[in-house]
């Protein structure tokens, strides 16, 4: 299923299922659903016959509706640096032995064609396409086998990086070069493990006024999906309906010669085969 969120015309929030046809607004069909997407995933089992029903019956919305960021409350947006065999060699770098983990704040979430606004105080804004893992059920060390059945379903990404911030601060300012306002794009939709099953041989793509400057696989990926939320586990409690960014295939604007960092009107396509494309226009910060 490739849950979406939106706005109906008279500004009231739903969420339904995509198809090639449209949307099916399941709860404007049944009031009875959680309208947070969220709150949906921490009860999709006992939810999931009534969808589905639902879903054979339906027809597809004839509302004009505005596709939101599929999550409407993150709790927690993790991120994965440097796993791509291809983009680690191209900046030069080691290939870690365990994932590198860190994290963004709340505020940096924005769904498809919102606006990524380039912040006053920072000059190298870049792009990074990314396979986004959405959690489904609480975890708490656990194997690799209990991680793939915790998995709720998977989404496209853009983890968008100050670098002046997260390399040129004192100390490598990380945390804040990741997590200026709207710099987590993501959506267009949650696709369930059912329809992704198989993760590890996906095209990631990133394109800028219609140039593609990421091209590579997740097969290229240092670590698995699964691999990574049994690493975290070890550490934190994953709960229904946190992300985790996997990490960014080669191409990306600092490692260009000359660097190419995003800048006033440009235009971002981040595609993920079998998950669609997420669109975000980009505007300088007032």
């Amino acid at each position: 299923m490739r849950i979406v969120r939106f706005a109906r015309p008279d500004e009231s929030l739903g969420w339904g299922l995509q198809s090639n046809y449209g949307i099916q607004d399941l709860t404007l069909a049944d009031p009875s659903l959680p309208t947070s997407t969220s709150e949906l995933i921490h009860k999709w089992k006992s939810l999931l016959p009534r969808i589905q029903s639902l879903a054979k019956k339906l027809g597809t919305s004839d509302q004009v509706l505005k596709v939101l960021c599929p999550i409407d409350r993150p709790n927690k947006i993790l991120c994965i640096g440097l796993n791509y065999r291809d983009h680690a060699i191209e900046t030069k770098a080691p290939i870690p032995d365990e994932p590198i983990v860190f994290c963004k704040m709340a505020t940096s979430m924005i769904g498809p064609d919102d606006s990524i606004r380039l912040p006053k105080v920072s000059s190298e804004v870049d792009y990074e396409a990314e396979l986004v893992v959405v959690i489904g059920t609480k975890m708490k060390n656990v194997t690799e086998h209990e991680a793939s059945q915790g998995i709720f379903g998977y989404s496209v990404g853009h983890d968008v990086s100050a670098r002046d911030w997260q390399k040129g601060k004192p100390g490598k300012q990380w945390f804040l070069g990741k997590s200026f306002d709207t710099f987590a794009p993501l959506g267009p939709s949650i696709v369930t493990t059912d329809e992704v099953s198989d993760t590890s041989n996906l095209r990631v793509q990133c394109r800028i006024n219609g140039e593609t400057l990421q091209d590579s696989t997740t097969k290229e990926l240092i670590f698995t999906p699964v691999q990574i939320v049994a690493y975290i586990s070890q550490v934190m409690t994953l709960e229904p309906g946190d992300v985790i960014y996997t990490g960014t295939p080669p191409g990306v604007g600092m490692a260009r010669t000359p660097p190419r960092f995003l800048k006033d009107g440009d235009v971002v396509e981040i595609e993920i085969e079998s998950l669609g494309v997420l669109r975000n226009p980009v505007i300088q910060e007032a």
